[in-house]
């Protein structure tokens, strides 16, 4: 399927993997946040994606955030790409400010097993499901490795919070509720709960994260609703939700989705978007390449890397000349220390970005006698690893080469012994259509150089 499970790039400083959004770091100031097409339920992120989930969201999102700045502003900086926003650095407040106008969804669940007080908030007796309440109530939960119930009280006795702006958290999620209410509320839909998370930039208080999407909202439909409240359709997660919980095996949650429930989900997200926003959503080609393309063309990454990986810290001078040929061509250059047979348990930790990297890269092993770094990287790397060993001199090369000429099948690391050449073979297996006309550029004046040193001596 063509999807976003995970996003990489040795170019970017990962701050932070959450279950469906990766957080990298672009400056003190921002941060770029992508959007993936995982899903989540019950605290688990599925192995199963859905396609267009990423974009979806996040143009929901933009266009919510559009719509409430009046009432509180937000992170965003700029789109970046349809699963990419660029946003404003800012200090999280790691409480989740539930708002629910109906009981539903887990609270039933719960209510229905005798429980009565939610996060300091009392439900009364005979209730129904799906029930109205006769106004919105405050549920918040915490932000940890497993969310949990949280009162008011302890909220700031734990020090999440000030009673001060947890107050104000209070006054805007009720206030952004309202509105988001009204505002479905005519397209024919009912916000039927949903949830908020807050920053501060300055001790100013901030929406970040995503506002009344269908992983942070549900969503009925009205006319559904006011036909039979206890079957009102759902148009949002809810719907995987429920078929996890009615396919559980040995008690357990699956944690794939069937193909017929991935194609449904992903239906539903499109349209949630269309009625929400208005648009038709756009479906583009190669989502990587997309992403690729957008972030090239904006100056967040370079259009691929070589990354120049040493056994030791004695061969940083021998890195660095190879690094000097690198420099002339606008490309991103990475120095890493790793050794095949004292800590070669952190390969596979490299291997996961390079080989998903969303950009095209190469590796040079640097590392001479008794040469394992080079064929251990080969044989866990999906993309080009040239070996370029550090000899000392010519019997060095002579007695050591074999390590670096010689690999294991399947392993294709190949060797070159010039530092110019090295990185030359480097650059072109990037195979980067800007960089082969540069090249194409310099063969021409290497023959055109040649044929006027030909006249030159024919002259004389």
């Amino acid at each position: 399927m063509n999807c976003l499970r995970h996003f990489n790039t040795p170019q970017l400083e990962l701050i932070h993997q959450g279950k469906v959004r990766d957080s990298f770091r672009i400056n003190d100031d921002s941060r770029m946040i992508v959007v993936t097409d995982r899903v989540s339920c019950f605290d688990k992120v599925l192995k199963s994606t859905i396609p267009y989930k990423g974009a979806v969201l996040n143009g929901i999102s933009n266009f919510w955030f559009e719509k409430t700045k009046d009432i509180v502003g937000n992170h965003m900086i700029n789109i970046v790409d349809p699963n990419i926003n660029l946003v404003k650095e800012a200090h999280p407040i790691r409480i989740e400010m539930i708002v629910r106008g109906y009981l539903t969804g887990s609270m039933w669940r719960k209510y229905q097993k005798g429980k009565r007080e939610f996060s300091g908030v009392k439900a009364a007796d005979g209730l129904k499901k799906n029930q109205r309440f006769p106004e919105p109530i405050l549920t918040p939960t915490t932000k940890e490795e497993s969310d949990r119930e949280i009162t008011p009280e302890d909220i700031v006795k734990e020090g999440w919070t000030s009673d001060k702006l947890y107050s104000k958290m209070i006054d805007i999620s009720l206030k952004l509720f309202d509105l988001g209410s009204k505002i479905l509320g005519e397209k024919g839909i009912i916000l039927v709960d949903t949830k908020y998370e807050f920053g501060l930039i300055d001790d100013k208080l901030i929406l970040i994260d995503e506002i009344h999407t269908p992983d942070s909202s549900r969503f009925w439909s009205k006319e559904d609703y006011d036909k039979n409240p206890e079957k009102a359709e759902q148009i949002d997660k809810e719907f995987v939700r429920q078929w996890l919980l009615n396919n559980k095996f040995d008690g357990k949650i699956p944690d794939e989705l069937p193909d017929d429930i991935i194609k449904e989900t992903s239906k539903r997200y499109l349209e949630i978007y269309k009625i929400i926003t208005g648009n038709e959503f756009i479906k583009t080609g190669n989502i990587k390449n997309r992403i690729y393309n957008n972030l090239v063309e904006k100056n967040i990454i370079k259009d691929g890397y070589v990354s120049i990986i040493m056994g030791s810290p004695k061969d940083i001078e021998h890195c660095k000349k190879i690094e000097s040929y690198l420099l002339n061509y606008d490309i991103f250059i990475e120095k890493r220390i790793v050794s095949a047979h004292k800590n070669g348990e952190r390969i596979p930790e490299i291997a996961e970005v390079y080989n998903n990297s969303i950009e095209t890269g190469c590796v040079i092993a640097v590392a001479g006698r008794s040469n394992g770094l080079g064929g251990a990287l080969a044989a866990n790397l999906a993309i080009p690893v040239i070996n370029c060993p550090p000899f000392k001199d010519r019997t060095d090369m002579m007695v050591n080469i074999n390590s670096s000429l010689i690999m294991p099948s399947k392993t294709p690391a190949m060797t070159v012994i010039d530092v110019s050449s090295a990185a030359l073979a480097a650059l072109r297996s990037l195979n980067i259509r800007r960089l082969k006309d540069v090249f194409i550029k310099e063969i021409e004046d290497i023959k055109e150089s040649l044929i006027k040193a030909d006249e030159e001596i024919r002259n004389n």
